[in-house]
């Protein structure tokens, strides 16, 4: 849970906070939240909020070959534990904490396949978001002539598309071609970190088995239905809060500033996203012309709010299952 990405990402994550508001007037931004749409702001919390359970029952079909049909309460209670180590703990320590969880109610799930279950969940976001993302890019109300570090953004788009893609393949060739991955996984850890070797085999061996979701086609439609259904609640609540503070942007920019989102969450950066979701928000929404203190207010508003319930939900759980920091330095050494 500690290395220099962590301190990193802090580091990063200030730098574009501080970046992101210093030409916003905030007693601005705070008119703009006190006068918003509370009614509309509440429904988008609620909306957003919602994309947990449906995370949690999209990991329960992508386990199954592996773990068979696990509770869905466990896989909701070990979903809400990570979102809120994530939140309040450094260097994404949420990654480990969810199957840590996970495994402290469902013993007979290996640690090691449920990070990997969790690579898979990850591939199938990426696929999704930027497939919504570039469709918003094919609205034909979307700005034109927009350039990102002097890049079009449906360039840039379709090479995150690409590196995914890429990601998917790599997966695909692990689960079809086992004996030859494992090979070659030996081969780089004998040469490169002998010490470890049997650990760094053994690690994978189980990995493997987290990606059997991927030789089942009707599992892989499911896993893409729910992502699919994931993704178009997380943008209902996006748009919901875009109206709440009176930015008048088309459906189809949530689709985009999703995708805006996903990337910033791609990235090292501070506990919660701070600062990093706050820069992208205000880019993604300058895209569509949003003033800056407009799409700050927003940024901020939407950020605190969908923070607190997955938060205090996953703290009430942790309390109740025994996660603690502690025990996930732990286990991060044994694993």
């Amino acid at each position: 849970m500690r290395g220099w990405k962590g301190w990193l990402g802090i580091a990063l994550s200030i730098v574009l906070l501080w970046w992101t508001v210093r030409g916003v007037s905030l007693p601005v931004v705070w008119d703009v939240l006190r006068h918003s749409n509370l009614l509309l702001f509440v429904a988008s919390t609620l909306v957003s909020t919602c994309i947990f359970p449906l995370r949690a029952r999209r990991w329960q079909t992508i386990l199954a070959p592996t773990a068979g049909v696990l509770p869905f309460g466990a896989l909701w209670r070990s979903t809400a534990i990570g979102i809120m180590v994530s939140n309040i703990f450094p260097f994404k320590a949420g990654e480990f904490a969810r199957p840590l969880a996970l495994t402290r109610e469902q013993p007979r799930v290996r640690l090691s396949t449920a990070l990997a279950s969790l690579a898979v969940d990850r591939i199938f976001d990426a696929i999704v978001v930027f497939a919504m993302m570039f469709s918003a890019m094919l609205d034909p109300v979307f700005p034109s002539g927009v350039t990102l570090g002097g890049r079009s953004v449906p360039q840039l788009a379709a090479g995150a598309v690409i590196v995914v893609v890429m990601l998917l393949v790599m997966c695909y060739v692990m689960v079809l071609q086992p004996a030859r991955s494992m090979r070659a996984v030996y081969g780089v850890a004998h040469r490169f970190i002998p010490k470890h070797e049997a650990t760094v085999v053994q690690f994978v061996q189980h990995a493997i088995g987290g990606l059997a979701v991927l030789k089942d086609s009707r599992r892989f439609l499911a896993v893409l239905a729910w992502a699919i259904v994931h993704w178009l609640v997380n943008a209902c609540g996006i748009y919901l809060g875009l109206l709440a503070v009176g930015i008048d942007v088309p459906v189809s920019a949530a689709f985009f500033l999703q995708g805006a989102l996903g990337l910033a969450a791609s990235i090292p950066s501070a506990p919660g996203f701070f600062g990093t979701f706050e820069a992208f928000a205000t880019m993604g929404l300058g895209v569509y012309g949003v003033p800056s203190n407009l799409a700050v207010s927003w940024a901020i508003g939407y950020h605190l709010l969908t923070f607190i319930p997955i938060t205090a939900f996953g703290a009430l759980y942790a309390a109740r299952l025994g996660v603690s920091v502690s025990s996930l330095r732990r286990a991060e050494v044994r694993s």
